[in-house]
């Protein structure tokens, strides 16, 4: 469906109000944790629950996507449009996760029909939960040199092997997963595999990280029978479409990063908000500490400026032909946009910034100290800053290869 304005626009503004009125609990208004619960895992109220099926029968947690599999069918104005109304009442969106961010896109570009309408549907209604099997213990950087092997058995594949940082597989319904089925050849040997996070064989145990959480897992897989209809794209060609999965979750971690870190809590404290609550303003009303003041006007301005780019890319590749090789240039600004948030806040914090547990700290100031560690991770998850920048060097500028 085309972009269009005007009239027509603000005719789906109002069907977009109406239904909103219509279908939006009102309990759940400007209560993000209560809507997100169940994306992350958390358990759902009946409202979150009743607003999540009807935005997944609706497609419109998924808006963009085309309605032959269950998506919204809009155009990207009608997209906005509806985030406006949604905004305006306090909604979240609670359709999400991985299968929405990185895995429905690259299976509606490169999966069979039989795939899409096999997993498709549990996507759009915020259903079933994905997570991702690219890493392994000696496979981070260099994925391509990854081990876990897939061996064809006739009518079905069998999978051993370990895969590590698999985020949210604890929680996960299925796992879209990179396996070696050719050993001969790096990167023509690798295929990529759905597999049922019920299997027998699948081993999960979650990492406790520096911040207290554990979202991130190793998967281990011991003869797990996967049936064959479940390889996804063409045997030993498991590559490119992995690296088309990565252009996307790229792409929504740096959108992700721009306004807020991954993994952050939902009442976490802004940047503005720490340094006005916790330093205080002058005569003038402007911050007091004056360096702190230039530091946090650099990071609006190179927020702001962020967030514009990763909006005008993200144009563009619906235009064209999807992410591209850019998005490497997001998530590596964003990383660094959402540690630089982080450092200012606790900075902004004193004393109030070193706070773990106990009496003496709200949870908005305990939950500050979390997100700062948990930023950590911002330039390693989902390709490091260094690996970023070589993509950026090589695919982008053109550059030599060092080697």
């Amino acid at each position: 469906m085309a972009d269009f304005g005007g009239a027509d626009t603000e005719a789906f503004r109002k069907e977009a109000r109406d239904w909103l009125e219509a279908n939006f609990p009102a309990e759940l208004a400007n209560d993000p944790a209560a809507q997100l619960a169940g994306m992350g895992g958390g358990k759902e109220s009946p409202d979150a629950r009743l607003w999540r099926e009807r935005m997944g029968a609706k497609g419109w947690g998924v808006a963009t996507w085309p309605a032959e599999y269950g998506g919204g069918g809009l155009s990207r104005a009608e997209a906005r449009v509806l985030a406006e109304e949604m905004a305006k009442i306090g909604a979240r969106n609670p359709i999400g996760g991985m299968g929405v961010m990185m895995f429905g896109p690259t299976l509606i570009e490169y999966g069979t029909e039989a795939l899409k309408r096999q997993h498709l549907p549990g996507i759009v209604t915020g259903s079933v939960r994905w997570c991702q099997g690219y890493s392994e213990p000696g496979s981070g950087s260099d994925l391509a040199s990854l081990q876990t092997k897939c061996e064809d058995k006739g009518d079905h594949w069998l999978i051993n092997g370990s895969k590590i940082w698999t985020s949210g597989a604890n929680l996960a319904d299925w796992c879209f997963c990179l396996v070696r089925t050719d050993s001969s050849k790096k990167h023509e040997g690798i295929s990529f595999v759905l597999i049922d996070m019920t299997a027998p064989g699948v081993e999960v145990r979650p990492i406790l990280l520096i911040n207290g959480t554990s979202p991130f897992c190793e998967t281990f897989f011991t003869d797990v029978k996967v049936p064959k209809d479940q390889l996804f794209g063409p045997l030993n060609g498991g590559w490119t479409v992995a690296k088309r999965l990565l252009q996307f979750e790229r792409d929504n971690i740096s959108a992700g990063l721009g306004g807020g870190s991954i993994g952050a809590p939902v009442f976490a404290l802004t940047v503005e908000q720490a340094a006005k609550d916790y330093v205080g303003l002058d005569e003038t009303g402007r911050l007091a500490d004056s360096d702190l003041r230039r530091r946090v006007i650099e990071h609006q301005m190179e927020t702001r400026a962020f967030q514009l780019t990763v909006r005008r890319a993200a144009d563009e590749s619906r235009a064209g032909n999807g992410p591209s090789a850019a998005t490497s240039i997001m998530k590596y600004a964003g990383a660094k946009i959402a540690q630089d948030r982080n450092e200012l806040i606790v900075e902004a914090l004193g004393m109030a910034g070193v706070g773990w547990t106990g009496e003496g700290y709200s949870p908005a100031e305990l939950a500050a100290v979390r997100t700062w560690l948990r930023s950590k991770g911002n330039s390693i998850e989902g390709g490091t800053s260094e690996i970023n920048l070589n993509v950026v060097s090589k695919r982008v500028l053109g550059l030599p290869d060092p080697k």
